[in-house]
């Protein structure tokens, strides 16, 4: 006989593992307990020595669905002739270490339930178990039990309890578990807080449903905040949303029954669907179908739709209802977080919408849906929020310190870290409002509770007007870390895979405060986590109007025009009676001087010059908007590609010929679709030449493509495959966005590899 004591550490409470525990330890015959603490689950067994060994073997291998298991540390500990298994409560106190489980669509059994009609949740909107449900979002404290969630306020049955104590039901300690009887219900009420009374049905989502087909908008209260929805084929509901939405043609996500009735509204890749399908449940975007029945004001001109599928009960039972695709957007006044309190969103949204479906089951923290595109036959982030979120990403190398990384302005997710792991945080949005910089300083101390992080040193960007550089600023007794923004875009790459470095990083993005103070954009690197050598890069025109030339691309067509021409352009043919003649004048005479107009290397800005110089965007709405527009007119099918040549040190990437080339076609009737094609081919060749080029001479043969230029599919595709041709490892950003949503954690990695590196020092010093 022996008995053992056994740490599992990794992803393993809120998702069944000591239930699964119980089942295992009374199968093989074995005597002791289970419980959480504040690090993971410890488990106690006795049994013959033989059985225990087995145990130990089978307790990783076969986890329940959402687990993962990082770590087994078992230990012999002295017989106790105990007889029976059970699960015990959790201690108080301790250092809470444990991972808190990111949100799950709701499992075939609880939707088996959700449908039955025998079932005693039958249509219960709150239906889940130990494989799905509410978890980050309504957890407040570790160790994950009931009352550290917002499920405390609701005292379960005798039946739930039942369930809840019972080893061989599949909610046995399911912490949300709740019925009709006992848990949240919804509610439907109108913008001024009255209750909505339907003599045609007392079932509050019903009466949303059929609101919804006579073309209401309705905001819907979900797991991580509120939604604006609508009938996706209304144009008149939907084109009303827009309006009071204030959204211009940034296009909204759909929602569709099934995988089938996606496959309706979009092209499907296999691996498409598979991120479609997974338990995170992201929208996932892809190439709209000719035939997609959507209102035209759903994605105005855009080639595409992000599409995804009903992650909680409350959203099967709507659409099903509903029985077609509904718009499903953030609920949200553009610029604003999303709204995930009744109160709060009553008021906010009260211009918007004209019908509230309220539940009493609070949200802890505000999460967006993540959003995801397949790219080159791989998965590729544009954000990472609702259903990944708080997954831990290891670190590289482990300064043994407690980190803070503040991220970036745009698209601004923050990043903690103690102990080699590295927590980012969900999508907080662009930095540029009080209710935003509310969101990020909430979401960072929710963080620090749950994973008991108090940071000692703090990483911001270098770009000393980002609120978030302003927010580490602020701190006090921390010690401060500047990371210059495309080193941090390297660094994450290189992280999220395990190295190191030394690699050349192609970062090509919209801006980032570069080292000499320009704006950056366009940059070839040569470094690792703790350092790096800025070796090329494209070439630098003016910035005329500063962040107004980011929201006319017509301005950026003039500067580069300028550049190319050497002289004051006239107004392109294409864009007269879009761009008054004086203004065009005055862009050229401040390109030309210099006034008002700093020097970027933009890769994001010579996008927005190629498309307004082909007429497809000479204004934007959104970010990344003309370059978009410009992908999804490329004709796949056209081999040619313009001259983009290198020249200098560190090389340049001389886009003037280009642009010359460009202005060329288009004069002489060039369509734009083979216009747009060569200029993607130009900057795939022309960079996976110089990354060549760059790797040689650095003696790596490893390259990162990364920024959120690189969401292009086009381009990552042509610039990988044509590395690759060459025999060069190529990493692009997975699990983490491409864009400024990885930058926090590209911002960990390098402090904590330069802290390390300064112990080091200071240890051959001793």
């Amino acid at each position: 006989m022996s008995r053992v004591r056994a740490r599992i550490e990794g992803t393993v409470q809120g998702v069944g593992f000591r239930p699964y525990v119980y089942r295992l330890a009374d199968e093989m015959g074995m005597a002791g307990h289970v419980l959480n603490d504040s690090r993971g689950v410890v488990v106690e067994v006795e049994a013959p020595s033989e059985t225990v060994e087995r145990f130990l073997a089978r307790l990783p291998a076969e986890a329940p669905p959402l687990a993962t298991v990082e770590r087994v540390t078992a230990e012999e500990l002295e017989e106790l002739g105990e007889r029976g298994f059970s699960i015990r409560e959790s201690p108080a106190g301790g250092e809470p270490r444990a991972a808190v489980t990111p949100d799950s669509a709701t499992c075939p059994d609880c939707l088996a339930d959700l449908f039955d009609p025998a079932d005693r949740r039958f249509r219960y909107p709150f239906t889940n178990c130990t494989n799905c449900g509410p978890r980050f979002t309504i957890v407040r404290d570790v160790p994950y039990d009931r009352p550290n969630t917002t499920m405390a306020g609701f005292d379960m049955c005798a039946a739930c309890r039942a369930e809840y104590e019972d080893p061989a039901d599949r909610r046995f300690h399911a912490q949300p578990n709740a019925c009709p009887d006992c848990g949240p219900r919804v509610r439907l009420v109108y913008a001024g807080g009255g209750t909505v009374d339907d003599a045609r049905s007392a079932d509050p989502i019903e009466a949303t449903a059929r609101a919804l087909r006579e073309g209401a908008i309705v905001a819907i209260k979900g797991l991580g905040g509120f939604h604006l929805a609508c009938l996706a084929e209304n144009e008149d509901a939907v084109a009303e949303l827009r309006a009071r939405k204030h959204r211009e043609d940034k296009p909204f996500a759909l929602m569709a029954a099934t995988a089938a009735a996606a496959r309706d509204l979009v092209a499907m890749s296999a691996a498409g669907e598979e991120l479609l399908l997974s338990p995170a449940r992201p929208i996932v975007v892809a190439s709209r179908r000719p035939g997609a029945r959507v209102a035209p004001s759903v994605a105005p001109g855009a080639p595409e739709l992000g599409v995804m599928l009903p992650y909680s009960p409350l959203h099967h039972l709507l659409v099903d209802d509903v029985g077609e695709p509904l718009v499903m957007t953030s609920g949200n006044v553009s610029d604003e977080p999303i709204a995930y309190e009744d109160d709060d969103a009553c008021l906010r949204l009260a211009d918007i919408a004209d019908l509230f479906l309220l539940h009493d089951r609070p949200i802890e923290t505000r999460t967006d849906d993540s959003v995801v595109r397949v790219a080159d036959g791989r998965p590729v982030f544009l954000r990472r929020s609702r259903g990944l979120v708080p997954g831990a990403l290891p670190l590289p190398v482990d300064c043994g310190r407690h980190l803070l990384a503040c991220g970036a302005e745009l698209k601004n997710t923050f990043a903690l870290a103690k102990d080699g792991r590295a927590w980012v945080g969900h999508h907080i949005g662009d930095l540029k409002n009080f209710e935003t910089l509310t969101s990020f300083a909430t979401g960072i101390d929710h963080f620090r509770r749950l994973f008991a992080i108090e940071p000692e040193v703090v990483v911001h960007d270098l770009h000393p007007e980002y609120l978030s550089t302003k927010h580490a600023m602020e701190l006090d007794g921390v010690r401060l870390i500047g990371v210059q923004h495309h080193h941090a875009h390297l660094a994450a790459c290189l992280a999220e895979h395990g190295d190191e470095g030394p690699a050349v990083g192609a970062i090509f993005d919209g801006s980032g405060y570069g080292d000499d103070g320009t704006v950056w954009g366009g940059e070839l690197l040569v470094g690792g986590l703790a350092d790096f050598e800025r070796v090329g890069l494209l070439f630098p025109v003016r910035l005329p109007g500063g962040d107004a030339a980011v929201r006319q691309p017509w301005r950026m067509a003039c500067a580069w025009l300028t550049a190319a021409l050497g002289v004051r352009p006239a107004l392109p043919l294409v864009l007269r009676g879009r761009v008054p003649h004086t203004a065009w004048r005055q862009v050229a005479d401040l390109t030309a001087t210099g006034t008002a107009s700093p020097i970027t290397t933009s890769a994001g800005r010579l996008f927005d010059a190629v498309a307004a110089l082909c007429g497809i965007r000479a204004e934007v709405n959104y970010e990344g908007q003309a370059a978009v527009e410009l992908e999804a007119a490329a004709d796949p099918a056209e081999p040619r590609a313009y001259r983009l040549p290198l020249a200098g040190e560190p090389l340049i990437l001389d886009a003037r010929p280009t642009i010359r080339a460009i202005a060329r076609d288009l004069a002489r009737g060039v369509p734009v679709p083979s216009v747009s094609a060569r200029f993607h081919n130009a900057l795939a060749s022309a960079t996976a030449t110089a990354c060549g080029t760059a790797a040689e001479r650095a003696g790596t043969s490893t390259v990162v493509l990364s920024g959120g230029v690189f969401q292009n599919r086009l381009l990552l595709a042509r610039t990988r495959a044509s590395l690759e041709a060459d025999g060069l490892r190529v990493l692009v950003p997975g699990a983490l966005p491409p864009n400024d949503g990885g930058i926090a954690y590209g911002q960990l990695a390098v402090a904590s590899a330069r802290l390390e590196a300064e112990s080091g020092r200071d240890r051959v010093r001793s």
